[in-house]
């Protein structure tokens, strides 16, 4: 199953989970109900924000958007080959879900690589969950903004943090970076399906 088709499915599976309309989630979400559509049916590539206002509104993090729900029979083991990758159609940026599909687990782990010069904002109306989320930087250099504060991180430099209402990732070099998420989710709607 490709990328899109995966989202499209895990998009529909979370809406439906919580007995969501696509106006009620395009109202929650601030997504246009005609978007959430197209996604749903694997028709557009959406952003990296839009995939977060979604996530928002269904109450799990972006990162388990890329996840399997937890299994009857889930493996703790996450072979390279076979993690879902998805690239940023606005930025370019490329993620890999790390964390092995349906285990039962309190961190998801996700690898990025970010185009140079390249910036990816993701607004968020109403935080549902609180997540709490590590950037280690593995290569290259990232600015990372969350809400009004601004940190430079270099290879190396490993940024803890509680996301807010805003987080702003960028590039300010003419290398890719690559830097690794580690999050998890201690309250709100509860822990990601």
């Amino acid at each position: 199953m490709n990328i899109y088709d995966f989202l499209a499915k895990r998009v529909r599976a979370l809406r439906k989970e919580r007995g969501y309309a696509l106006e009620t989630l395009a109202e929650l979400s601030g997504v246009s109900r005609s978007m959430i559509s197209l996604i749903e049916r694997a028709e557009t590539s959406p952003t990296a924000a839009v995939l977060n206002k979604l996530a928002d509104a269904l109450g799990v993090t972006l990162a388990s958007l890329f996840a399997e729900q937890a299994g009857s029979a889930p493996s703790p083991l996450s072979r390279f080959a076979e993690q879902r990758v998805w690239k940023d159609p606005a930025s370019g940026y490329v993620r890999r879900h790390v964390s092995p599909d349906g285990f039962a687990a309190p961190i998801e782990v996700v690898d990025v690589r970010f185009p140079p010069g390249e910036t990816v904002a993701f607004d968020t109306m109403v935080r549902n969950i609180e997540t709490h989320q590590q950037v280690w930087v593995l290569d290259g250099e990232m600015t990372v903004t969350v809400d009004d504060a601004a940190f430079h991180l270099q290879k190396g430099d490993c940024l803890a943090m509680t996301l807010g209402r805003r987080i702003v990732f960028h590039n300010p070099t003419a290398k890719q970076a690559r830097y690794a998420v580690v999050l998890t989710t201690t309250s709100g709607k509860g822990r990601q399906s």
